[in-house]
């Protein structure tokens, strides 16, 4: 096993971040601070950079869509947590938007509700205004607008007044 200190060849850091792209997708940024680490200088990481993206094994249209894909559905994460996200790492605006609208607009005020009837049994004990407060935290923290979280906090709470 070669020393982790020693830093890695261009070849040798070609093959390694060709093969973790090829196991999923990944951001240019994260590939460019891998490059980094592994020693190599800023030439040389945009160097296999440029060669990976030429190669398809980088591409930042296809990331930002898994990524949106993959924080809504198993994560349930809103638009406003994902774009925050994406920003980060370095996709632009342009591509966000996009692979955003791939999200269908009824599966995400239908995800949102589901999630809201999770936490509405840890709440709905507290007085009214609590409660519901409780709730739109919840939603803002897990990156939905305002305006759909409060109609889906008023759509659930009304499902569970309608059981009574």
């Amino acid at each position: 096993m070669s020393n982790p200190r020693q830093p890695l060849t261009t070849a040798q850091a070609m093959n390694r971040a060709a093969a973790l792209c090829s196991r999923s997708e990944q951001a240019p940024a994260d590939i460019r601070d891998k490059l980094l680490q592994w020693g190599l200088s800023a030439d040389e990481a945009g160097q296999v950079l440029d060669q990976l993206t030429s190669q398809s094994f980088i591409d930042e249209q296809r990331y930002a869509r898994a990524f949106v894909n993959d924080r809504f559905a198993f994560n349930g994460w809103g638009r406003v947590k994902i774009a925050h996200q994406l920003r980060l790492k370095g996709i632009s605006s342009e591509l966000i938007n996009e692979a955003m609208n791939l999200i269908d607009e009824e599966k995400y005020r239908q995800r949102l509700i589901e999630l809201l009837r999770v936490k509405w049994r840890s709440v709905s004990d507290r007085e009214p205004r609590a409660a519901w407060a409780a709730m739109m935290r919840f939603a803002a923290s897990r990156g939905f607008e305002a305006g759909i979280a409060g109609e889906c906090v008023k759509q659930v709470t009304r499902l569970d007044d309608q059981d009574d």
